[in-house]
């Protein structure tokens, strides 16, 4: 079977991760057991998810003009996303600070840098969403820029995912999106966000898999008992898995990013935490 072709729109980040024992209550200060830096961002961690799940992916993002671009860019091309949509913008990057606890849960702090001025009015982008038989668009970019890469995905007959993370946007905003997408992922608080129907809503439940909400049908799929290390970055990989999947059908694609999902919470930091297509076999084989 061919590889599904994949362009996700959206934010990339320089990540830097921080574990604490305790995540910090309001004035409290915390000494962290381990600091280590490493790529992310919600656009970057599907893209690369995507990739690794065995699609062809392509990235519209824009890095800045610091050294962390360099880094963003790399990691990227080294995980076999085309970068030819990536551009350059004065100032930094996007960053991220991400406080994990000793049971895997976090709390994160996002300066957008260089993703707050991303446009997809480029040849390049253009050209990235019109090849895509899927676009995955998330809400760490401008809402303007995300309708308007939804707009152009379903003029050229694309299937329109959007991961309607992180909460915050102008209902009317959303509104716009439903009216353009196909497919809508949010965790449990997200969805209760979410008001406007479509045709695919699929809920992330964390340990507890995932639920599909279609016109006619609805269906829970469970996840693989894994002992978490860190859940960041697994509803990033949960959603680039699904992208890769969904042109094999809806519940395949479900039950592959439950399994990526959980795998990606045996590793820590978001950026590097997506599984390969063999090991995501592997554990839907077993």
């Amino acid at each position: 079977m061919a590889a599904s072709r994949v362009c996700v729109v959206g934010s990339i980040n320089a990540d830097q991760t921080f574990v604490v024992n305790n995540l910090p209550r309001p004035g409290q200060t915390v000494l962290a057991s381990s600091l280590t830096s490493s790529p992310g961002g919600k656009g970057g961690n599907q893209a690369v998810a995507a990739a690794r799940s065995g699609a062809d992916v392509a990235l519209v993002a824009a890095v800045g003009d610091d050294a962390a671009a360099t880094t963003l860019r790399e990691h990227l091309r080294v995980n076999g996303v085309g970068t030819d949509a990536v551009t350059s913008l004065p100032g930094s990057s996007g960053s991220a600070a991400i406080l994990v606890d000793t049971v895997g849960e976090n709390c994160i702090v996002v300066s957008p840098g260089a993703n707050a001025r991303l446009e997809v009015d480029s040849e390049a982008a253009r050209s990235a969403i019109v090849w895509s038989e899927v676009t995955l668009i998330q809400l760490e970019i401008p809402v303007t820029t995300a309708i308007a890469a939804a707009r152009l995905a379903r003029a050229a007959g694309a299937v329109v995912m959007l991961n309607a993370s992180p909460p915050g946007t102008a209902a009317h905003q959303l509104l716009a999106l439903s009216e353009l997408v196909d497919v809508v992922v949010v965790n449990e608080s997200e969805a209760a966000e979410w008001h406007w129907p479509v045709r695919h809503l699929v809920i992330t439940r964390g340990s507890r898999g995932a639920s599909y909400l279609g016109a006619d049908e609805r269906f829970d799929v469970p996840a693989p008992t894994v002992r978490a290390l860190d859940t960041a970055g697994a509803g990033d990989v949960f959603a680039g898995v699904l992208a890769a999947g969904w042109t094999t059908g809806h519940e395949p694609a479900l039950r592959r990013a439950c399994a990526a999902g959980a795998l990606a919470t045996l590793v820590r930091g978001a950026g590097n935490c997506a599984p390969s297509a063999v090991d995501i076999d592997a554990v839907l084989t077993h």
